[in-house]
């Protein structure tokens, strides 16, 4: 069927549904698995309902379904990716079809970094009035329906929830039952999907005017209190984000103040300006909406669009409270899910772009300092995957080294740590300098390293112990400690910890002599792990019964 293969390759795509006749209709369907996400959305702290300010991504570019709808990856050159996980909180995929369900590819990618992944309801224009007047002024009854199989949809496929999009105006008995249907797809969504949220766009008003407000007011609080959230339009003023904080009171969080990137209308910032409107919306404590932030790459053009993708997220870094991660194993190759090559091993095994998004690790933070140093993404070499992680810098006169954060991290320390990592130091002078990983612990009087007779470390910071070969019961595992090649170099360590609690994961680059010039340094890191001993020592769960369907052989 069409829907679900592309008439062309025969190749298994993403897909949206049209009208309230489909979404009614729409059924689970054996075509449809591989449209259901193969990842679970991980967890990472802190969780998404702390009271702290949010970040909202909203994607729109192109009208959706582009080279992402397909499922397997494509030969896309320069594709559209998104990395910087660790920065937000929300991500919607954006697009105007009635339902919009989100490739497939975003989920995987999205929740293997912990963050959810929400698909768009929207009606729209005179088509958009008729559909609403089908369904909402046709009583309680067909409420549930629509709202039923919204729920169903993300159950099915695996994603988190919904951005509802009412672009059109309502009459009085359909406005009449609209919070009755939010209320009724919140609980639905809530009960189907662990975590699942609705967040409602600032549209139409209690008396079904349609009349953007740019800020949460009583003429749409009716519909901010029967969801989980308000994603507010974009050309508010300092004073409505006054008004917002002082109405929403306790749920000020659940606020998400829009910020279109492409800064169309008389809007506050957008473009690199973007963070000017997110000190405002942070001095009001106000979570953020940030609109097509695909503006980098369509308006920026796809030739130098990973520099320029962190030169956006690095201005804004400011105002994004990052996440930890807090469950182990963490194991990543950098890869974005896209490249002009797959190398193995360090080894070019194939040339030739590739793009997929369910083949993205999980990302680092992308730490920047001001001509000191500089966190990117290396498509020319890689260890596994597409890409490795660049560091490049200065070590400044008089210091010996440089620490790089790559991950925050919360979580108790298990009793061993087991940690890899691979490495290639590029430029004039590599002998010069070491590379090492460095794990950070929360102050505490009970923290202690190795035997317990050991003191422990004024500020936390330990350096796992280089281990010049794996523990025996490790060894077939981690055979990765003698695998460096291709100019990489492979490093395995061990960490003993007692009652510690992990902060900070952190690459050092260090000079082997001191030295009172600068020293400039570039990095590539293809590899790091970092495994509980004690469950990696565990034998595997044993697989059974393995079916294979729908293959094609060429």
């Amino acid at each position: 069927p069409a829907r679900y293969f592309d008439t062309k390759t025969t190749e298994p795509i993403s897909f949206f549904l049209s009208g309230l006749e489909e979404l009614l209709a729409w059924q689970p369907n054996s075509n449809d698995e591989f449209n259901v996400s193969a990842v679970p959305l991980a967890k990472r702290q802190p969780p998404l309902h702390s009271r702290r300010p949010r970040t909202l991504v909203c994607h729109d570019m192109r009208g959706g379904y582009l080279e992402d709808r397909f499922i397997q990856g494509s030969a896309t050159r320069n594709p559209y990716v998104f990395y910087h996980w660790r920065y937000i909180d929300i991500f919607v995929y954006f697009s105007h079809h009635t339902v919009t369900i989100p490739p497939v590819v975003w989920t995987n990618a999205a929740h293997r970094n912990g963050v959810p992944v929400l698909g768009t309801f929207i009606t729209e224009w005179t088509d958009g009035e008729k559909l609403c007047e089908s369904f909402l002024a046709g009583g309680e009854e067909a409420c549930g329906a629509v709202a039923e199989q919204l729920a169903r949809i993300a159950q099915h496929y695996r994603f988190d929830g919904w951005l509802v999009n009412i672009e059109n105006t309502l009459s009085a008995a359909a406005v009449g039952n609209l919070p009755l249907f939010l209320r009724h797809l919140t609980a639905q969504v809530h009960s189907a999907v662990p975590g699942g949220l609705v967040i409602w766009y600032d549209s139409v008003l209690r008396d079904g005017t349609l009349k953007w407000q740019n800020e949460l007011n009583d003429e749409n609080r009716i519909f901010f209190d029967a969801c989980d959230g308000l994603f507010t339009n974009y050309n508010w003023k300092e004073e409505q984000l006054d008004r917002t904080q002082q109405l929403a009171g306790p749920r000020q969080n659940d606020v998400y103040v829009g910020v279109d990137v492409f800064a169309r209308g008389d809007v506050i910032g957008g473009g690199f300006d973007t963070d000017k409107s997110l000190r405002l919306i942070r001095q009001y404590g106000l979570s953020a909406a940030i609109f097509a932030p695909g503006w980098v790459y369509e308006h920026l053009g796809k030739e130098n669009f990973l520099q320029n993708e962190n030169r956006f997220w690095g201005s804004l870094s400011e105002y994004l409270p990052t996440h930890s991660i807090c469950t182990l194993p963490l194991t990543t190759s950098f890869s974005l899910g896209m490249g002009t090559s797959t190398f193995l091993d360090g080894k070019d095994e194939e040339s030739g772009p590739w793009y997929d998004l369910s083949a993205q690790d999980i990302q680092p933070l992308y730490p920047e300092l001001q001509g000191r140093l500089s966190t990117s993404c290396c498509l020319q070499d890689a260890w596994c995957g597409g890409s490795s992680l660049q560091l490049q810098g200065t070590i400044p006169p008089g210091e010996e080294r440089v620490a790089v954060r790559l991950f925050s991290l919360q979580m108790p320390a298990p009793p061993k740590l087991f940690l890899t990592l691979l490495y290639k130091l590029e430029g004039p002078q590599p002998d010069d300098l070491t590379v090492a990983l460095e794990v950070t612990t929360w102050d505490s009087g009970i923290c202690l390293e190795g035997n317990p007779t050991s003191l422990p470390e004024p500020n936390g910071r330990y350096h796992p112990r280089f281990l010049p070969a794996p523990p025996p019961g490790l060894a077939k595992l981690l055979a990765a400690c003698h695998r460096g090649s291709h100019g990489w170099t492979s490093r395995c360590y061990e960490l003993e910890l007692q009652d510690c609690s992990l902060r900070d994961l952190s690459v050092i680059v260090s000079r082997q002599q001191p030295s009172l010039e600068e020293t400039s340094f570039s990095c590539l890191l293809g590899e790091v792990r970092v495994l509980d001993t004690a469950s990696v020592a565990a034998s595997p769960v044993q697989v059974h019964n393995v079916m294979a369907s729908q293959l094609w052989w060429q």
